[in-house]
């Protein structure tokens, strides 16, 4: 009997922000013209402190390389093969984006200790980037473009397994405040749920969802967003106007070539985006963050 699928149970679970966001139904052109924010009233409160360097607990990092050439790939063909959206351990419509796109840089924050709860986060068994199909083929299309631009993409978190989401729960109720001055400084651990920066179920689990930032081929180094990954605070919205004209510009570079190639970005997190027609709306996969999850070729 194929395990039971996770599904979503809207009338009980705290499902607001982008930790549990629901597939989109702006179309194309909405999406389109959405494209640019206008930047917004500044926050009253901005964030008092933006760390710059991580804890010495959380040295554990993801290695990058800054090389510009990326290296030789057989052509990626969207092939047919589909996962089962009834069976939540089948992985057969994911693949492994290093496949897709040979240039892509990976920093796996929850594979890492250096993310909001401190630790490595259950079901990430490797420092990789799985997503489904369809999703990695937009995605390749969005580095293709950026390319020209000067730019590769930086991926912090792709596919998460709904285990990932369960100890996210598990930290959110314990009394472990150790990474407070580095990603929720301005806010209680208590209202994490509340807030929709957690919740009980994540879009990730469906496997269209994507984390990432931009690197400047010409400098060697990540763009300026005028934040880190994972900063639970105003300071992460996109229209966020309290950062430079040149921070500003990076965001909005990100999410205009995020939006030209068919997915839709988050209010509150600059770095998030899903695709809009993904393919597994009601799934939420289980299988680890590993490439011993794919299926053979």
């Amino acid at each position: 009997m194929k395990p039971l699928l996770c599904t979503l149970a809207a009338v009980c679970l705290l499902l607001t922000g982008c930790a549990a966001q629901q597939p989109s139904s702006a179309t194309p052109s909405e999406a389109a013209s959405a494209a640019t924010l206008a930047p917004t009233t500044t926050p009253t409160v901005a964030p008092t402190t933006t760390p710059t360097t991580a804890p010495t607990t959380a040295a554990i990092k993801t290695e990058v390389s800054a090389e510009t050439e990326p290296p030789a790939s057989k052509p990626f063909v969207l092939d047919g093969r589909r996962s089962d959206a009834g069976d939540s351990t089948d992985a057969t419509g994911f693949v492994s984006l290093s496949d897709v796109i040979p240039d892509v840089l990976l920093d796996i924050r929850y594979y890492s200790t250096y993310n909001f709860t401190g630790e490595r986060v259950r079901g990430y068994e490797e420092p990789v980037a799985l997503l489904s199909k369809e999703a990695a083929a937009a995605l390749r299309d969005v580095a293709d473009d950026l390319r020209e631009q000067g730019y590769r993409l930086k991926i912090y978190d792709a596919y998460r397994p709904q285990s990932a989401v369960d100890h996210f729960a598990e930290w959110a109720a314990n009394d472990d405040t150790s990474m407070k001055p580095y990603f929720y400084p301005e806010l209680d651990k208590s209202v994490l749920f509340d807030s929709g920066y957690i919740a009980y179920y994540s879009g990730h689990s469906r496997g269209s969802t994507v984390d990432l930032t931009l690197f400047e081929m010409a400098n060697g180094a990540d763009a300026d967003m005028g934040g880190t990954f994972d900063y639970f605070g105003v300071l992460s919205h996109p229209d966020y106007t309290d950062v430079t004209a040149r921070q500003y510009e990076n965001r909005m570079t990100l999410r205009n070539a995020m939006l030209r190639h068919g997915f839709s970005p988050c209010a509150t997190e600059w770095w998030h985006f899903s695709l809009s027609d993904e393919p597994y709306p009601d799934t939420y996969f289980t299988f680890p963050v590993s490439l011993r999850s794919l299926p053979d070729e």
